[in-house]
């Protein structure tokens, strides 16, 4: 396929999961690079020249050269045509952004120290310590490094996990009482605060912190997981991306770190 679209992505990447959701919603096909984060690949001199942050997303259009998730789903919202992904009413519009940085700010750093924590370490611990110590070095900001650092070193013990945990189960009571009469975050529709959310709570989902998202516990979350689930564009942005047997890899590891995951959460004990 070539379009004047490029994606530079992952699949299993919360920040690419939301850009593809966009880019599905809006049904914009897209020519896809695939940057493999497990081996470094994020880190090659060739990509840095376009994401000096050695990150995923990198979104090429037109000669314009796009980073940062938030960002490029506004881009998208504004640059095609198709399905309206922002509300039009401006209170909605502010709830919409209200919910993207809090994902930017809040959410998607705490998302590495669990991801790697739990689900990754075990992958990471199974490479040559070299390339491991060589991944970790090439983090462009020192806290970063530290972190990664930490998580690998010492799993849901190490320090910045319970804050984390934290984090996200304050999340989960925000979502299912912002949730309450109502089936989407901003608005009567869909939108980016949608896109910008489903990557997180699927995340703790394939991390087997199911408990979180618990119908009787948090009923307005369940539901409204259930109905993002069943919008074709996430069959489209994840599942075509990820096969089944690796979410069951990841549920795997959450299941073996549950108990000391459940120690960190009194609202569970």
């Amino acid at each position: 396929m070539t379009t004047n679209v490029e994606l530079y992505h992952n699949a299993l990447s919360t920040c690419s999961q939301k850009v593809r959701l966009v880019l599905d919603e809006k049904s914009i096909e897209f020519d896809s690079h695939d940057v493999d984060l497990v081996s470094g690949a994020q880190h090659d001199s060739d990509y840095v020249k376009l994401n000096p942050k050695h990150v995923v997303p990198t979104l090429l259009h037109d000669g314009h050269v796009l980073c940062e998730s938030t960002l490029i789903n506004e881009y998208i919202a504004d640059a095609f045509d198709g399905a309206r992904v922002t509300p039009t009413e401006p209170a909605a519009l502010h709830a919409m952004r209200m919910w993207t940085k809090r994902v930017d700010e809040n959410i998607h750093p705490m998302t590495g120290v669990i991801t790697f924590a739990i689900g990754a370490r075990p992958i990471v611990l199974g490479q040559p310590a070299e390339v491991r110590e060589a991944n970790i070095a090439a983090i462009p900001d020192a806290a970063g490094r530290a972190r990664r650092r930490s998580v690998i070193e010492h799993g849901v013990r190490a320090p910045e996990v319970a804050g984390a945990i934290e984090t996200f189960s304050k999340l989960c009571d925000d979502i299912d009482v912002a949730l309450a009469g109502r089936e989407w975050l901003a608005g009567d529709a869909w939108s980016l605060a949608d896109a910008a959310m489903t990557p997180y709570i699927l995340r703790l989902d394939s991390l087997a912190m199911t408990p979180l998202l618990d119908a009787d516990r948090r009923p307005n979350l369940a539901a409204w997981y259930d109905r993002v689930r069943a919008r074709p564009n996430y069959e489209l942005a994840v599942t075509k991306w990820v096969p089944e047997s690796v979410f069951e890899m990841f549920r795997g590891f959450g299941k073996e770190a549950w108990p000391e995951v459940e120690k960190l959460l009194p609202a569970l004990r």
